[in-house]
């Protein structure tokens, strides 16, 4: 049984940086789509080889809560993990952590359904969703 969460490490660059030197709050996204990437990557299949068999996952939603700043340089580790994986539906829970304190940086939920690059639902391939349920573990509190 895999030890849920997946880890991911990220150092802040300055690009993702405002002038107040944290974090643009939507770049967190981007941080959280490499995490997953990373995630699946470690699993086995990649997201262009999911692409290249007609299996995408878009974003139906997501949950965002901010908890601290993360500033240009810091060292974040995020944590990943499915919520759900159902049919179509694959949700995932994420948590950006600054090791170096502990400080938790952000708490985030992303919602998931499983399309065809023509964006018509179809089943999450059960290879993948065997893979994912071992690293099952419950969402977020609220």
């Amino acid at each position: 049984m895999p030890n849920a969460p997946y880890r991911h490490q990220h150092r802040v660059t300055y690009a993702e940086c405002t002038v107040g030197n944290h974090i643009y709050h939507s770049r967190y996204l981007d941080l959280l789509e490499a995490a997953r990437g990373e995630f699946l990557r470690h699993l086995g299949p990649t997201v262009h080889q999911l692409q290249l068999a007609d299996r995408i996952f878009p974003v139906i939603e997501c949950r965002l809560r901010y908890k601290a700043p993360a500033r240009y340089d810091d060292l974040l580790e995020i944590e990943v993990w499915p919520t759900a994986v159902e049919k179509i539906r694959l949700n995932f829970a994420h948590r950006v952590i600054r090791p170096a304190t502990g400080t938790v940086i952000l708490e985030a939920e992303t919602f998931h359904v499983c399309t065809s690059t023509a964006e018509k639902p179809k089943r999450i391939p059960e290879e993948l969703a065997t893979l994912l349920r071992p690293w099952l573990a419950p969402p977020l509190p609220e």
